[in-house]
This record gives structure tokens, C-alpha cells and sequence, in this order.
């Protein structure tokens, strides 16, 4: 008899009136709350859901039998396609909230075609899907009143327009105040920390600056703002308004770090065709269905699998290189590579109510295969982590392993070493496989050579 798993019901669901997200077999069901299946099935009947399914806007799901239900009290379950692997906005590039804002918008334009609104606009009802954003909350949309603002306006500028001019005008690294304020980074911060010359652009000055002034000034006053008259012609208007603003805003062409790292190599062209070669040789022994790269910069070796259509997570902590490495994957059309922003030494922990709402990055795991290239040097010298934490670290997340080892001769660790004292006696190739034994079997291990002393290894965990 087939063993059927428990229904585990999605943690951050609970915050929606309207339902909730639940698993079971690895599938991914929503039971809607009675209060909102008359809504749910006015739309679904109508072209408008199905529409949005079509233009690829709006994830797929499909009705299914009350037998799925979470409970005994269901009226509607529906199965939705499964996310591979769900981010979040501070893990997103510029580039990538930039796309979910002018998704948002696109989505609330076309539901007042249908008479409909968004009634939130929360940047966590996004995820991306096949290489582009999509809207997962089916239950997001409600009729729309003749002359009701758009009530969710105030989330969209937390949630993403802030944020954009914060990450344009200020400083790249302020998307990290999303990890402190996750239900929307206030408008009178935002305010503070943009630079004065923003108050000379009509668009900011007002849908952001006299935005925090009146949000404050009228803070308890939300009845009054529930009962203000917009038009949907002005409506449409302030939307249009929006992403014109959102549609100009551009990185400027400061260079960080890691975002130019292949034009910089210390590769020979030999050495760099051995490493793809070894390293696709490696993939295709594990087989693996998900790919995390650890390190990715701007996917050129996340690429050998994700062009096996095998899905790929990039990760990086360069937000440069992510940007680039995404504006590549929609240029290409690519579906099976996610480029996201990730810190190793500092990576995404659980955050919310109870700490259950949003994920940590070894919860959302363990994937199939780790890609850790170029990248044991830099967390053990410039981050003093020893090997065996590496290691251990590694094995939660992973059940295989594909590591290269950058010794001290190495031009790029020498660099590393150029402004600091050589405190590292034990970072050799010796006590690296050795403290890795503990806790990987290593299956294969092939020397770059082509003047290169690296070495990669195929692992997989004890």
C-alpha cells in the first residue's frame, strides 16, 4: 500500500484572510476560506484569471477534489504548479525587483480592465518562474469599487519602490534593509536616507517624499483614506506614473568587486576549457535534478548544468555580478538558472513570526549537487573560516559536492594574502582532504594543470 506523506500547511500563510497554502507528495495545494470562494470562482469563470495563466503572469493551478483538502471544512482546493525554488526580495538583484515591481503593476492595470484590483502588493506574492517573475497569491485580486483608491499603493512603495531608489540614488546593499523590515521598509526612512537631489524629480518627490510626510501626518487616519474617491482614469494614471519612474531607474556603472572576476582571471585558456570540461564531466556522474552554485558570479559554470535543463540556483554575494548574471539569463530566455544574492558567511536565516515565515537557505535545502568553485580561499583566508567548517556547513546542504582547491601559490590567493599577515598554517591540499574525508567520500579528484596548481574534486557526503 502506497504510503500517503502528512499535509504540512505553508507557515507564512497565515497572514491571508482569503486561505492557505499547504504540501503533500511534493505537491503544492491552496484551500480558499469560504469567505472568498464566490470571488474566486466569479474570476475563474470569467477570462481574467485564466488570462493572466496564459500570458504566463499568474501561476498555473488546476480544481481538485475536496479529498485533497487540508481539513473537512473546504468548499475549493486547487493544485498549483510548484515553485523549484522560492527567494525572497533581499536575495533579488536590482534588475530582478525592478521585473516584480513592473509585474505588480502590469497585474493591477489589467485587473481594473476587468473591473478587479490587487488588493496587496507585497513583494512576497512574487516569486520567479522558467527565468521570469510571476504572481503566486491566486487569492490577491478583489472586485473593484467605482472611485476606491488603490489601497495597496502604500505596500507597492515599501515593498518596492523605496527600495529601487534607495539601491539607485544611495547605495546597491540597502535591498538588506528588506531582511529588517519585511512587511515593507518605511517611507520616512527611505526618505531620510535618499540624497537631496531626488526632491528635484516630480515623480520621486511625490509618490515617495510628500508619500512618507502624508503617511505620517495621517497614520491613524486610515478610515478617512478608505473613504477618499480616485477615479479609475487618475487610478490608471498613478499607475502609469509608477512604472514610467520604475522603467527609468538604472544602475549606474560603478563596478564592484567580484563583477568583472572572468575578465580578470587568472586562468590560461586551456585551464579554463579543462575546469568546463571537468566540471560538466562531474555533473553528468551525479545526475543531479537541482543544482545550487555557490559562488556562481555571473553563472559561466552554473550554465554547464543549467543548459542540461537541469535547474540551477546561482549565488553570489557580488550584486553586480547577479545583476548581470540575470539581465544574461532574460536576454537568452533561459528557465533553468535563478541568479540570487547571498552572502556564505552571513547567509539568509528564518525570519518573520516565530521565525517560520520566511526560510533560511539550509531549510530550502538540501539540493542535489553543491558547485563550490573558486571559492574555499576566500571564505577560509578572507573570512578565517577553518576547513571543518566549511565542511560541515557544505554537507547541509548538499548530498554531493564539487569543489575546487586554490592553493597558496595561487595568483588570486596571493592577493588575498597581500595586505594581511599568513596566519593560516593549516591551508594546504593535505589538510584540506583530509578535514573534507570526514564528512565527504571523495569519489574523484583531477588537477587543472595548463599552469594552473588547482585541483577539483567530486564528492559526496558520509
Amino acid at each position: 500500500m502506497k504510503k500517503i506523506s502528512k499535509k504540512l500547511k505553508e507557515p507564512g500563510s497565515f497572514r491571508d484572510p482569503s486561505g492557505f497554502v499547504y504540501y503533500q507528495n511534493k505537491q503544492v495545494f491552496r484551500q480558499i476560506h469560504d469567505s472568498y470562494v464566490k470571488i474566486f470562482r466569479k474570476l475563474d469563470q470569467s477570462d481574467f484569471l485564466p488570462t493572466l495563466v496564459k500570458q504566463h503572469l499568474l501561476l498555473p493551478y488546476k480544481k481538485v477534489s475536496s479529498n485533497y483538502a487540508y481539513n473537512q471544512q473546504a468548499n475549493l482546493v486547487l493544485q498549483v504548479e510548484p515553485i523549484k525554488f522560492i527567494s525572497y526580495p533581499y536575495e533579488w538583484s536590482f534588475t530582478q525587483l525592478k521585473d516584480a515591481a513592473l509585474l505588480t503593476l502590469r497585474l493591477q492595470k489589467i485587473a481594473l480592465k476587468h473591473d478587479c484590483s490587487l488588493k496587496d502588493a507585497s513583494a512576497y506574492n512574487i516569486q520567479f518562474h522558467q527565468g521570469k517573475p510571476i504572481l503566486i497569491d491566486l487569492l490577491s485580486f478583489e472586485k473593484y469599487s467605482p472611485g476606491k483608491p488603490w489601497l495597496a499603493y502604500q505596500q507597492f512603495c515599501e515593498h518596492f519602490l523605496g527600495v529601487l531608489l534607495l539601491m539607485r540614488y544611495t547605495d546597491l546593499r540597502l535591498n538588506q534593509l528588506q531582511r529588517i523590515y519585511h512587511e515593507g521598509v518605511p517611507l520616512d526612512l527611505v526618505s531620510r536616507l535618499l540624497p537631496k537631489k531626488t526632491y528635484f524629480n516630480f515623480a520621486i518627490l511625490m509618490h515617495l517624499h510628500f508619500h512618507a510626510r502624508n503617511q505620517q501626518r495621517h497614520s491613524a487616519d486610515r478610515q478617512s483614506r478608505q473613504q477618499a474617491f480616485m477615479s479609475k482614469r487618475n487610478l490608471v494614471a498613478l499607475l502609469e506614473n509608477l512604472e514610467s519612474l520604475i522603467k527609468s531607474l538604472t544602475l549606474t556603472n560603478k563596478a564592484t568587486e567580484w563583477g568583472q572576476y572572468y575578465t580578470f582571471t587568472n586562468y590560461s585558456t586551456q585551464a579554463f576549457k579543462a575546469k568546463k570540461k571537468i566540471v560538466k564531466a562531474f555533473i553528468k556522474l551525479v545526475k543531479p535534478k537541482i543544482v545550487w552554485d555557490l559562488g556562481g558570479n555571473t553563472g559561466e559554470f552554473g550554465r554547464l548544468s543549467s543548459k542540461q535543463r537541469i535547474f540551477t540556483v546561482s549565488f553570489d554575494i557580488d550584486p553586480i555580478a547577479v545583476d548581470q548574471n540575470y539581465r544574461q539569463s532574460k536576454i537568452k530566455g533561459e528557465k533553468y538558472i535563478l541568479p540570487l544574492l547571498m552572502d556564505l558567511t552571513n547567509p539568509s536565516s528564518s525570519l518573520g513570526w516565530a521565525l517560520k515565515e520566511r526560510q533560511s537557505l539550509s531549510s530550502r535545502g538540501p539540493t542535489d549537487l553543491i558547485l563550490a568553485l573558486a571559492l574555499i580561499h576566500h571564505l577560509c583566508i578572507s573570512h578565517n573560516l577553518p576547513f571543518s567548517n566549511v565542511a560541515s556547513f557544505l554537507k547541509t546542504l548538499g548530498s554531493n559536492l564539487i569543489i575546487e582547491f586554490v592553493p597558496k601559490t595561487d595568483s588570486q590567493v596571493k592577493k588575498l594574502l597581500a595586505t594581511r599577515e599568513d596566519i593560516f598554517t593549516d591551508y594546504n591540499q593535505k589538510s584540506f582532504e583530509k578535514t573534507f574525508s570526514n564528512h565527504f567520500q571523495i569519489i574523484k579528484k583531477i588537477p587543472l594543470r595548463h599552469g594552473s596548481q588547482r585541483v577539483l574534486y567530486l564528492m559526496k557526503t558520509k
